[in-house]
């Protein structure tokens, strides 16, 4: 659009994280978003297995062979007059920590729910973290061509298990072999789907009583699809928009992500009821996206995206104001200015030079080696937004590599992953950062980690587990950190040289609380949520 003014191009950022438990769908709905959006002329299979195609926005050689989003990637597109920013996050349980800083740059969520699996595991824990931040969440009850659970009572275990409210904004005409498409309750239209054709018919109706109803739908299910959605219908309320933006009301789809049935009617409802861009807390107040100059904070980094150039880009959530290439802001942490030269916006692992951006909308510069997860920008005065939590790492290893030669290269890729928040590095102050202990939250990030250090960075490494599982950083009551901790030979620091300790079990915890009355041992960052993971 142009020749808006910076308020209206605000006022019509959307931006939100995908959420759901592994293999409910995530990668392809993303597809078929960008697609309706744009981004791409061609849906195709994003599993990217033997002759089949790899998912836009899985742009890690790994992510694309296994068909799993390991990292966070951001896609932008146009849609229904609105700028759309989505946020595409892993899946993986073991990714929590990229998950979770991901949904902090968030203004709303779709939750995908697997018709035949309902509310699993990591679905709940997404939730409870959206659900803690009062992030409005849109649900998608995914592949409705397969056999699945029954509707109301699929609702039913949506609303029990998370305590939250579903609006169904359209009703399945029956599942798996039997489904025929969707009624959508608000435009009184039926949306019937061709198995031969892959194309959908849209049908206006008034009534139930249309006599069409039996043509439409399989005489098997007939009875039961008019039941459910005459219980529905006496159950209706009208869409309470505010109940939704305190992200106790969730509008409810069903569709069908592969065959891209149903992906559309959500966009169009998205983009009507999505929230834009809102005030931010910061240390010292709030930010308005539209009153307030720019500024934002780094919730993303990611190295060598280009091999070629061992580039480094660090995403940054604008949270108010007018971004332009070459601008000269603050850097909060560093307190000194420095300029962003080189900005982009992605799809995948290609590129756009960005030349202006808005509050709402997420952008890469290059990082020089400047920025760490968390860092605030702004222009003016400094600001502070608050901290983005780490997780404390269950999981512990020593690396080694045979060439001695490449030990220098070693320590150098260990520090730009754990940069990225890939890893956590731990440092024995006696040993010094030549021989630091890698920390990470679930066992497939070692996987990647070998995987990305033989793929970027040409090493072979073995890995040697360390006897610990627990890690913990002391404070006093006041809150500051304690480096004299009873009962430990080592206190380790961390890659901010803060003081840790790591224990081999809880046990090992308990007894150390005792033995130093007073200190209180937690997270990184203790920001009152409960745990989630």
């Amino acid at each position: 659009m142009e020749n808006l003014s910076p308020k209206e191009e605000i006022e019509r950022r959307r931006t939100f994280a995908i959420i759901s438990h592994p293999d409910a769908g995530k990668t392809t709905i993303t597809e078929k978003l960008i697609y309706i959006g744009g981004l791409i002329h061609e849906a195709g299979e994003v599993k990217g297995k033997a002759g089949t195609k790899a998912a836009t926005s899985d742009w890690m050689t790994m992510e694309q062979e296994r068909g799993i989003s390991i990292t966070s990637s951001v896609l932008q597109f146009d849609h229904g007059g609105k700028r759309v920013n989505l946020l595409d996050t892993p899946g993986h349980k073991d990714f929590s920590e990229d998950t979770y800083r991901t949904l902090v740059a968030a203004d709303s969520a779709l939750m995908l729910i697997d018709v035949a699996k309902g509310v699993e595991e990591r679905t709940k824990k997404l939730y409870e973290v959206c659900n803690y931040r009062k992030v409005p969440i849109f649900t998608f009850i995914n592949k409705c061509d397969r056999e699945g659970k029954v509707p109301l009572e699929l609702l039913d275990e949506i609303e029990n298990t998370l305590k939250m409210k579903c609006y169904p904004v359209n009703w399945p005409l029956g599942l798996g072999g039997l489904f025929r498409g969707v009624y959508n309750r608000l435009d009184k239209k039926v949306y019937l789907y061709n198995k031969e054709t892959g194309e959908q018919t849209i049908i206006p109706i008034d009534d139930f009583d249309d006599p069409r109803w039996k043509e439409w739908i399989h005489h098997d299910i007939f009875d039961s699809v008019m039941e459910e959605i005459q219980l529905i219908e006496m159950d209706a309320e009208e869409f309470d928009h505010e109940a939704f933006q305190k992200g106790e009301v969730s509008p409810a789809f069903w569709g069908s992500a592969k065959l891209n049935f149903g992906v559309d009617q959500f966009l169009r409802y998205f983009t009507e009821w999505a929230p834009g861009p809102g005030p931010r807390k910061t240390l010292q107040g709030e930010v308005d996206p539209i009153k307030d100059k720019f500024s934002g904070f780094i919730f993303k980094i990611q190295a060598n995206m280009d091999r070629k150039h061992r580039d480094r880009m660090a995403f940054i959530r604008i949270c108010s104001g007018h971004f332009t290439r070459g601008m000269k802001v603050r850097h909060c942490r560093l307190d000194r200015e420095i300029r962003l030269s080189h900005s982009a916006q992605f799809l995948a692992q290609d590129r756009e030079t960005v030349e202006d951006a808005f509050a709402g909308d997420i952008v890469g510069v290059s990082d020089p080696g400047l920025f760490r997860i968390g860092d605030s920008v702004a222009m003016g005065k400094k600001i502070e937004f608050e901290k983005i939590p780490q997780f404390s790492p269950e999981l512990f290893t020593r690396l080694f590599v045979s060439d001695a030669m490449k030990r220098q290269k070693l320590q150098k890729a260990i520090s730009e992953l754990s940069e990225e928040g890939v890893i956590q590095l731990f440092i024995d102050p006696h040993i010094g950062a030549q021989d630091p202990i890698v920390g990470v939250v679930g066992e497939l990030q070692f996987e990647v980690l070998k995987y990305r250090l033989q793929d970027e960075y040409n090493l072979e490494v073995r890995l040697d587990r360390a006897p610990y599982t627990v890690a913990k950083w002391p404070r006093d009551k006041d809150g500051k950190e304690v480096s004299e901790i009873s009962g430990v030979t080592t206190v380790f620091r961390d890659k901010e040289e803060r003081p840790v300790v790591l224990l081999g079990s809880e046990w090992d915890l308990n007894w150390l609380i005792k033995e130093n009355e007073g200190v209180h041992f937690g997270s990184p960052f203790d920001d009152g949520m409960k745990q989630w993971m």
